[in-house]
């Protein structure tokens, strides 16, 4: 890491820009770049300290970022070509905004003089990036360049992390003059609401009562202390649907997910009078549907917010614990190890949950876009051998893939697994190139079930009864069938296809133990 700050006559601004991501331990930058960019890739060349991690489409270097903060609690760069190049990564930007991940995005622009000529290229950047970014800024000169990422990190790293877009023009990268900008302090996390504190341990109080959990307060410790408050007050305690990061499996406070399907997430809610949020927001749907409720709790539920996502959750709940007089109880919920029974013959949902459970490595990561068929995978896994379970959090699909990379790059002593749907995986699937190039340590399982098959359920919650061929058409991926094993083969990934729960136990094991990326399709 380099904490010298070379004169100003001494450097141009991309090279201020990669002194002061260094100063800052920003360390990885998963990078697409182009013309723009040059003289910031070639400061990456000559100053070392920085891994830079090729990707082959932006969305991939946006979901990589977005892993790895997840999983290392601070930013990745990315390095994204002009505007196009960013709106080729917005989907994933969007994911890391709803999961509250530190991304600092480094974007390339057309020199100052060049802009006002309208180029093929031109767009306005700032515009394209406003709506995925907290924090948005064009560097006006060289000099300012240094204290413009200082100021980008900075943001990245509020509570509990956000998407900071640097405009880098490059004639402020190829200028001299640049001043490198040393360490920033990391802001500290909102105070919880202390005022309701008192309200938040009186309602907690029998079955009728929820703590629903979200954001930092799914780490092992602060489920151990949720797990105190339950047993002490004889509430109910779940998280959100979708989480950044849970701690999981055999040992820890087990929580379960309020569904995604509407009709349940509304019976799985019924009960509960009175609901405190910690790190959590009210649970609402993910759609709109004829004839049912947007907002999944009950009418006449009381609902407090005792912390929100970038607020201290550990202190709250240990704030809460100590309201409830429970910080001394044993903690309610802990799993003990156990594994489903080993199935056999054709794989269907319910053997591929006892097949994944059983294989789960200790201390693993698993990336789950598995959007329909994952739904039984949590109550099947909870007593797997202890590991850390990473959601899509903004709905985009396309996560998986490139989450995973940022994932396998943060935490390399790791077993990484990755769980998604075919038609999720096409939308990112140059992320197993980059896989190879870095021989990351990933197990891909791709469940081919050859259609949108999420959608297919949509269509009659919207109220389409017996959808017509060329609306089923619509949603099926058989025309062609895609061939993952011939995909993976071609990108440098080891791959094989299975049927069966025998062969799809085998091949992950073997891919467990390879140390490199392969990819396993999973034939539904």
């Amino acid at each position: 890491m380099s904490n010298t700050k070379p004169r100003s006559d001494e450097m141009n601004g991309a090279e201020s820009l990669v002194h002061t991501l260094l100063a800052n331990e920003v360390d990885v930058c998963f990078t697409n770049p182009g013309t723009s960019e040059m003289h910031f890739v070639a400061a990456l060349d000559h100053i070392a300290g920085m891994r830079c991690v090729l990707v082959l489409q932006e969305n991939v270097a946006t979901g990589a970022a977005d892993g790895y903060y997840r999983m290392r609690g601070t930013p990745a760069s990315t390095l994204l070509h002009l505007g196009p190049g960013l709106a080729n990564g917005l989907s994933n930007l969007h994911n890391a905004k709803k999961a509250g991940s530190g991304v600092v995005n480094i974007i390339g622009e057309h020199a100052l003089s060049h802009i006002e000529l309208d180029a093929p290229l031109t767009s306005d950047i700032e515009g394209i990036a406003r709506p995925v970014s907290h924090w948005v800024q064009t560097s006006a000169s060289a000099a300012d360049v240094g204290t413009d990422a200082a100021a980008a990190i900075k943001a990245s790293m509020v509570a509990p992390g956000q998407i900071a877009s640097l405009i880098l023009p490059s004639d402020t990268a190829w200028t001299e003059g640049g001043v490198a900008h040393g360490a920033v302090q990391k802001p500290a996390p909102l105070a919880y609401d202390n005022s309701v504190l008192d309200q938040a341990a009186a309602v907690l109080d029998g079955p009728e009562t929820l703590l629903l959990l979200g954001g930092s307060a799914l780490t092992e410790g602060n489920l151990e202390m949720a797990g105190r408050i339950a047993r002490k007050t004889g509430c109910a305690i779940l998280s959100e649907w979708a989480n950044a990061r849970m701690e999981r499996g055999a040992g820890r406070v087990y929580v379960g997910r309020v569904p995604y399907p509407i009709d349940a997430a509304l019976e799985v809610l019924k009960p509960f009078k009175r609901i405190v949020l910690l790190g959590a927001r009210a649970p609402i749907g993910f759609f709109a549907y004829p004839d049912k409720p947007a907002i999944l709790t009950r009418e006449d539920a009381e609902i407090l917010t005792l912390a929100t996502a970038g607020a201290d959750t550990t202190a709250a709940l240990t704030a809460l614990a100590s309201a409830t007089d429970a910080t001394g109880t044993p903690p309610a919920h802990v799993v003990t190890p156990a594994l489903p029974d080993r199935p056999s013959g054709p794989i269907d949902v319910k053997n591929l949950a006892a097949v994944i459970a059983r294989a789960i490595p200790e201390n693993a990561i698993v990336v789950d876009e598995a959007i329909t068929t994952g739904r039984a995978f949590s109550p099947a896994t909870k007593c797997a051998p202890k590991h850390t379970w990473l959601n899509n959090c903004g709905g985009s699909i396309g996560y998986a893939l490139p989450a995973a990379i940022g994932a396998a790059i943060a935490c390399p002593e790791r077993k990484v697994m990755c769980l998604t749907g075919d038609g999720s995986a096409m939308y990112t699937v140059q992320a197993l190139w980059t896989m190879a190039r870095e021989e990351l340590d990933i197990t891909i399982l791709v469940f081919a079930n050859r259609s949108y098959r999420i959608l297919r359920g949509e269509l009659a919650n919207v109220g389409v009864q017996n959808p017509g061929p060329r609306a089923i058409d619509m949603l099926s991926l058989d025309r062609p069938a895609l061939d993952w094993v011939e995909m993976a083969r071609s990108m440098g990934v080891e791959a094989q296809r299975v049927d069966d729960c025998a062969a799809l136990e085998q091949a992950l094991d073997d891919g467990l133990k390879s140390g490199g990326p392969n990819l396993i399709e999973v034939m539904l």
